[in-house]
């Protein structure tokens, strides 16, 4: 049985498995290490497929947070030709890894 749901969070969506780890834009916690996802967008069992307008009622993705970090820097860099014009700019972005547990 090949269960999974298409999720929203932070601007992006995911596609989830039970079991899957997956990094997502920072979630904002105090000390709880269970969360759940209340915008789904797509659940399917392998026969039975839901789909919600833009969200599906009643249905969520529970999750273990896992930890939290910083990616790699990202540089950016802009230049302009024959004005001696050099930015050179980077960024980390803050992260959550989340456990996928049950999808309901």
């Amino acid at each position: 049985m090949n269960k999974f749901a298409i999720i929203e969070t932070g601007g992006k969506q995911y596609k989830v498995k039970s079991g899957d780890k997956l990094k997502v834009e920072k979630l904002e916690l105090k000390d709880d290490k269970k969360f759940s996802f209340d915008k789904v967008l797509f659940v399917s069992d392998g026969e039975n497929v839901k789909v919600g307008k833009p969200y599906l009622a009643n249905s969520s993705v529970e999750s273990e947070i896992v930890s939290a970090g910083r990616h790699d820097k990202k540089i950016t860099f802009r230049y302009h030709s024959k004005t001696r014009y050099r930015k050179l700019k980077g960024s980390r972005q803050e992260y959550t890894e989340v456990l996928i547990g049950k999808i309901n």
